[in-house]
């Protein structure tokens, strides 16, 4: 295993290397203010991040990560276009994989350009590869803007696609959702006696939580109007299986998307991009021909990402998480910025990993 001195000395060749492409060095605070996380990612984050507090500054997070306050530090400062580079411990608790590290270096190299949003793609997917290069790393790539493209068209209530928009990140409440809106699945008995009742509140009994009468009276409504609303029909939601299954390489992904596309057309722009961003791949000297390509790729651990996302794997080494993950996040410099967005894109490395999979090869 490598020393922390080692591993502080391969982040600062990391950093050095990102330098050299343009990036101006930053730091970041440790201690991140809670209240921001915890607007992004709602109460999950507490699950994840080591919360602390004291009487001047209130509930803190030690840094989960560093691209909330990089974007944050650009919307109030930064020039454009701005690339940006960072090395640092973050922290993340490892309930489901105590083997894991909690506390760990990680670098970075983001991107902020609204002039070609391909090419930036491009730009930071190529430099992470080719500082990786050597590890003999698998690939993965998606692309979280076709689904949410597809989600947004989709035949049905404004406030289904609002909760299936919420839940893109959850892929089993994401599958509950699609199954309940399709009559998949039956009403449970509980929601049909509730819903049978003409005022479900007039009851004799005390009056107990912090949820008030209005606010379930909300719901109620909210639960009858679903009820009543028409399924999702077969045929879109087939159309949506079929793009959630799609893994394959690159060229052969986008025209199996085509296919889909028919059923679907809300994502025929998303695959305009799709195909652009392969165009710019292979002007950068990647290999698309043979890249991997998931639909579903990142739903499970990327919450912030609005569009393409990557992931390097060691796949000889199936214990260790991925070496290096990145995407693009327009919309958290939308949600970050107090009325100002510009595209972005960036990704991290794990340097401590790096080493380690040198060490196994030597």
């Amino acid at each position: 295993m490598p020393t922390r001195a080692e591993t502080l000395t391969e982040a600062a060749r990391l950093r050095a290397l990102f330098q050299a492409a343009g990036a101006l060095p930053i730091e970041t605070p440790i201690l991140q203010p809670s209240e921001t996380l915890l607007d992004l990612y709602g109460e999950d984050i507490r699950a994840r991040a080591y919360v602390t507090s004291d009487a001047l500054n209130g509930e803190q997070m030690l840094r989960p990560d560093f691209t909330v306050p990089v974007v944050q530090m650009h919307m109030e400062f930064g020039a454009e276009p701005a690339r940006y580079t960072y090395s640092g411990e973050v922290f993340r608790h490892q309930d489901e994989h105590p083997e894991r590290a909690s506390e760990y270096v990680q670098v970075g190299y983001e991107l902020f350009d609204r002039t070609n949003a391909a090419a930036a793609d491009a730009e930071v997917f190529a430099r992470i590869a080719e500082a990786v290069a050597g590890l003999n790393l698998r690939a993965a790539t998606g692309d979280i803007g076709i689904l949410m493209a597809a989600v947004r068209g989709l035949n049905t209530t404004g406030r289904r696609k609002a909760a299936l928009m919420r839940h893109i990140w959850r892929p089993r409440r994401f599958r509950a959702l699609l199954d309940r809106y399709s009559r998949r699945v039956p009403v449970p008995p509980t929601r049909a006696d509730l819903l049978a009742q003409e005022d479900p509140l007039s009851i004799d009994a005390p009056w107990i939580g912090k949820r008030g009468q209005a606010e379930l009276a909300e719901r109620i409504e909210a639960l009858r109007a679903d009820a009543e609303a028409p399924p999702i029909c077969a045929t879109e939601l087939s159309a949506l299986d079929n793009l959630l299954s799609v893994r394959e390489t690159a060229p052969f992904a986008l025209a199996h998307l085509r296919d889909i596309a028919v059923d679907l057309p809300s994502i025929t722009p998303s695959l305009y991009v799709l195909e652009a961003r392969l165009g710019a791949l292979d002007a950068c000297g990647i290999d698309v021909e043979n890249l991997d390509f998931e639909a579903s790729y990142g739903r499970t651990s990327m919450e912030y990402y609005d569009g393409f996302v990557f992931g390097f794997y060691a796949e000889r080494r199936p214990d260790l998480p991925p070496i290096a993950t990145g995407g693009r996040y327009d919309a958290l410099t939308r949600q970050l910025g107090g009325g100002s967005e510009i595209p972005a894109v960036g990704g991290v490395l794990r340097p401590g990993l790096m080493l380690e999979l040198r060490e196994g090869m030597a």
